[in-house]
């Protein structure tokens, strides 16, 4: 029977034994190891000095020998006897015998013997071969590098502890070092478990998972200074992970089992650990990565990972991190942050901090911070996030407007040049911040999706830098002026045509339902996937169905919503909907079929400053080149004749 705080096992499912702060949880868990030895720093080894960048330095490292090992020419020109030079002046110069009183010497050339100065031979005049002139004196050890200049035989070069870096490899071998004393790094072995793991590239088959979260934890141990073995998966099977960990923690010094650490029928990790050693924490106050299992096994520190990819990245920095610190004896220091504003409210549960992940950009004067998607299971998150925030777990989250510490991910330098797009989705925004990344113009573009009207408020607030807008105002027929007019009331806006773009239904391939139009949404039982509220797509189909006379009740579906097309377009693909009101580029992509219904116009709406500043010149300069227009106009569902043209202005 599995333990819950005394409790027992109820239908097959286990239950968390604690659930702690995520401080508590890492005090008690260093305790225990602290107390059976496991948190010191590891053995040193001897490495070749080539082979020593990037480790740590077990001792210090002393100079062997002197650099330079001789007093040498700092310059070109002749070696003088400085006393001699006494009284040289441009209006009675001295003159010197050659090889009897100036030696010429090329620079790095040891200095003859009893000469202890150098004249650049810039400065010197020849009168003939055997004889110079100067005109002034030169001071002892003039353009002269004397012995032990830069490193002195005996002394020390590089303290414990300190991370070789390339520069230092020439530090060392300058000094007569060839090999270095370093810690071994620590080596942590990723257990990946789940019978339903497949390798990355096989072909998937429905219930199959690709196994990469082995790649991101090994990888990010390397990143740290240690060593990662990604072992075999291993199914769930729990004789077969006790097998696993027990041969792991022979063999490493720390061992981690990536999933079954939830709180399902065949989530093993947490029994493994508490038959084979002491199970410390099952479960702490965060979100996302609650299901953490903390132990020690063999005196070796044994983790339960949890399954969903970004549960498992950033539990294994708050957990896995430090531990590879102790073995190197060396503490990272903390993320950079900045002070940023958030663009929207977001609520967040007691009890738990949550881990926000946030995309930056400096507008104006602030620096604002937009939600990207919060899912555990969703990895593109941290690739895309500049940043996260940590909403602490007696708060109920954070409101729109309010001021936040951020932890970067990116440096403060590119979230500077960061164009900040929010508002419509549209795959030619991920292709236009693609080119402007291949361009390296040194600025990046990040765009957000929260719906056209989402866009323009974001314009009034002052959080972004365009928002990309397609609404068609019915009483005029015209996109878009109306309502930058009518939601952005007191600034100028430029509006600069993205591409006009068919819009249609998106259907299974086949599209067994036979749906041929709008109508057919009514009462077909076809199973509809709306966009969310306030967005252009979900704008126009409230127009077209109530030109039809159709009520929203009608259709399969209406309030189930996704937040871009290809999420729409991969509902339909995925069997989750039988259609989806979308544009025909993100029903290529998913290799579904299209109806097309209608071309409307999608514009970013750029306040004027920034329409005419720097930092969006090379944005706007790509809507306006050949290539751009290509590359959308392959994708399918574009007509790019306008695209990079000015649509009309919105006075302040």
């Amino acid at each position: 029977m599995t333990e819950r705080k005394g409790g027992s096992r109820r239908r097959g499912r286990r239950y968390f034994l604690s659930d702690v702060p995520v401080d508590e949880a890492s005090r008690v868990f260093h305790e225990a190891l602290a107390a059976c030895g496991a948190m010191g720093r590891t053995d040193s080894e001897v490495v070749a000095l080539e082979d020593a960048l990037g480790r740590v330095t077990a001792e210090a490292v002393w100079a062997k020998a002197s650099s330079p090992h001789y007093d040498s020419a700092a310059m070109d020109g002749v070696a003088v006897r400085s006393r001699e030079t006494a009284g040289a002046t441009e209006t009675s110069p001295l003159r010197f015998a050659v090889d009897e009183q100036a030696v010429w010497v090329d620079t790095g050339d040891p200095m003859p013997a009893g000469y202890d100065a150098v004249i650049m031979v810039e400065v010197v005049h020849e009168v003939d071969e055997s004889t110079i002139e100067i005109l002034a004196p030169a001071p002892p050890y003039q353009h002269v590098r004397p012995l032990g200049e830069d490193i002195v035989a005996t002394e020390l070069v590089l303290p414990e502890g300190h991370r070789v870096r390339p520069i230092d490899l020439g530090a060392c071998a300058a000094a007569g070092v060839t090999s270095v004393a370093v810690r071994k790094r620590p080596s942590v072995a990723v257990i990946p478990t789940g019978s339903e793991l497949v390798a990355p590239g096989a072909d998937l088959k429905p219930g199959d998972i690709v196994e990469f979260n082995g790649l991101v934890i090994a990888g990010m141990v390397r990143e740290w200074g240690g060593e990662a073995a990604r072992l075999p998966p291993v199914p769930d099977d729990r004789e077969a992970i006790t097998a696993a960990v027990q041969e792991a923690v022979g063999a490493y010094d720390v061992v981690v089992v990536n999933a079954g650490s939830s709180a399902g029928s065949e989530d093993y990790t947490a029994d493994v650990v508490r038959d084979l050693g002491e199970l410390l924490a099952h479960g702490v106050a965060l979100r996302p990565g609650h299901p953490v299992v903390l132990g020690v096994v063999g005196g070796k520190p044994a983790l339960g990972i949890p399954g969903y990819p970004v549960s498992s990245a950033l539990t294994t920095e708050l957990f896995v991190k430090p531990l590879v610190e102790a073995g190197l004896g060396l503490e990272a220091p903390p993320r950079a942050q900045a002070k940023a504003v958030m663009t929207r409210n977001v609520a967040s549960p007691m009890g738990e901090d949550e881990l926000l992940r946030v995309r930056l950009g400096r507008v104006g004067e602030r620096i604002v911070a937009t939600p990207v998607q919060r899912g555990a299971g969703v990895i593109t998150s941290l690739v895309r996030a500049d940043g996260i925030v940590t909403i602490p777990r007696f708060t109920e989250g954070v409101a729109s407007g309010e001021e936040v510490a951020v932890d970067l991910l990116r440096p403060l330098r590119d979230v500077e040049r960061t164009v900040v797009v929010i508002g419509s989705h549209d795959p030619a925004l991920d292709l236009l911040a693609d080119m402007v990344s291949r361009r390296r113009a040194g600025v990046n573009v990040s765009s957000s999706n929260v719906g056209s009207l989402g866009g323009l408020l974001a314009l009034r607030r002052g959080e972004a830098h365009a928002a990309g807008v397609h609404l068609l105002d019915e009483a005029t027929g015209e996109y878009n002026v109306p309502y930058v007019r009518r939601y952005v009331k007191g600034r100028g806006v430029v509006l600069v045509n993205l591409a006009k773009r068919i819009q249609g239904l998106i259907v299974p391939a086949g599209n067994p339902k036979g749906v041929a139009r709008l109508e057919d949404l009514a009462g077909s039982g076809a199973r509809f996937i709306n966009r969310q509220r306030g967005s252009g797509t979900r704008m126009l189909l409230d127009y077209m169905l109530g030109r039809l006379g159709i009520e929203a009740g009608a259709v399969a579906g209406y309030d189930r919503e996704e937040y871009t097309h290809l999420a729409v377009a991969a509902a339909v693909a995925g069997g989750r909907a039988d259609v989806g009101l979308g544009i025909l580029s993100a029903a290529k992509a998913l290799g579904v079929d299209f109806v097309p219904l209608l071309e409307e116009q999608y514009d970013l709406a750029i306040p004027t400053p920034f329409y005419e500043s720097a930092l969006l010149e090379p944005a706007l300069a790509l809507l306006r080149g050949n290539e751009f227009k290509r590359e959308l106009t392959a994708m399918g569902g574009y007509d790019t004749g306008q695209t990079g043209e000015v649509m009309g202005t919105v006075e302040a």
